[in-house]
């Protein structure tokens, strides 16, 4: 026994083992935080229990809050899981690429229009009806808080990148940017013209990127 747990076959077969149980709990996650924003679509936060997310999910409640510790901690998980976006490569890796690569500032803020067709439809519907809940629920109300702060400390990221590299007007510091960035990027701008003017995702892609060019960038010269 000793020799077998030290041996390599031994180390590989815990390693196996492992991730195993990682990709299974991976799954299961998914599978959860799915079932979850289907029924909060659905039901509404307020009447969505975790006893019936469970159910659906055929899991035990007791894993739901052991994974995430309740419904504020679905929406958290839903919403990074809606960021990440589409395809192997992560949104957030791709934006970081072409911000730090691309010499046209036009084509990063036009790439960051583009992001924003591919990630509001999965994150903003839950967003906005936590938004809604948070009215009554102070522990929603914090986690809202939580994720808007999130958005603003990427969106500086961001706006820092853009400075660095000289892409900035001169009038524009860094913290005006990311305000900028953060109120495009917002939840309630897609509510706005998606959701309630009905405006197409490409529309509303395009709007964003030629809104942070006039915004963020300076005049083309003629």
């Amino acid at each position: 026994m000793i020799m077998e747990q030290n041996s390599p076959t031994g180390r590989s077969r815990r390693r196996y083992d492992s991730s195993g149980r990682q990709e299974r709990a991976r799954q299961t996650r998914d599978q959860i935080t799915e079932v979850a924003r289907d029924m909060f679509l659905s039901g509404g936060y307020a009447a969505t229990t975790i006893a019936a997310i469970a159910s659906a999910a055929r899991v035990s409640v007791e894993t739901i809050y052991k994974a995430f510790g309740g419904k504020p901690g679905l929406v958290r998980a839903i919403i990074d899981r809606g960021l990440v976006g589409q395809g192997p490569v992560p949104a957030q890796q791709r934006s970081d690429q072409i911000r730090d690569t691309e010499p046209d500032p036009r084509r990063i803020l036009m790439a960051w229009g583009a992001f924003s067709t591919e990630l509001h439809p999965q994150i903003s519907p839950v967003f906005l009806l936590a938004r809604e809940a948070a009215a009554s629920d102070p522990e929603i109300a914090a986690t809202v808080d939580e994720i808007d702060a999130a958005r603003l400390k990427r969106m500086t990221v961001n706006a820092r990148g853009l400075s660095k590299a000289g892409h900035l007007r001169p009038d524009i510091s860094v913290e005006q940017a990311a305000d900028i960035c953060w109120a495009y990027s917002s939840p309630e701008l897609y509510e706005l013209l998606v959701v309630r003017r009905g405006w197409p995702p490409e529309r509303y892609g395009n709007f964003i990127g030629q809104g942070l060019i006039a915004a963020l960038l300076p005049a083309p010269t003629t």
